[in-house]
């Protein structure tokens, strides 16, 4: 079993906080890895009763608020519809999967992962007015 470290950055240099995950997997998809992260950062969103939403995308019909999303009221979050907008964004290149030292540009495409394996979300931040 490996504990694999999930990380946030932006282009602009932000970093967010670093949080694990324990799989049993020596090798999985990107798309699974996605799915296990979004249904876990839902899960505690649910389980923290009120608090912001601080995900890998935004959910339908909330408004973006820093570094965080809130939709006024306390609501359910509907994982599987998270995993698709995720799925969504990493076609359009709403971000970019890093897996150790590599890109991962395929959402099928299977790593390996060794005990310490870092991966890292790097969202891509629209340039303005351009």
């Amino acid at each position: 079993m490996a504990r694999v470290t999930y990380v946030d950055e932006t282009t602009s240099g932000g970093r967010g906080g670093s949080w694990g995950l324990e799989i049993a997997e020596e090798r999985l998809t990107v798309g699974e890895l996605v799915r296990r992260r979004v249904f876990q950062e839902v899960a505690e969103h649910h389980a923290a009763d009120g608090a912001p939403f601080r995900g890998l995308v935004q959910p339908a019909g909330t408004a973006a608020a820093p570094d965080a999303h809130r939709s006024g009221t306390p609501r359910r979050i509907d994982p599987e519809q998270q995993y698709e907008l995720a799925r969504e964004a990493f076609g359009r290149n709403g971000f970019l999967v890093l897996v150790g030292d590599r890109q991962v540009q395929e959402w099928d495409e299977e790593v390996d992962l060794l005990p310490g394996t870092e991966v890292v979300f790097l969202k891509l931040v629209p340039l303005v007015g351009g």
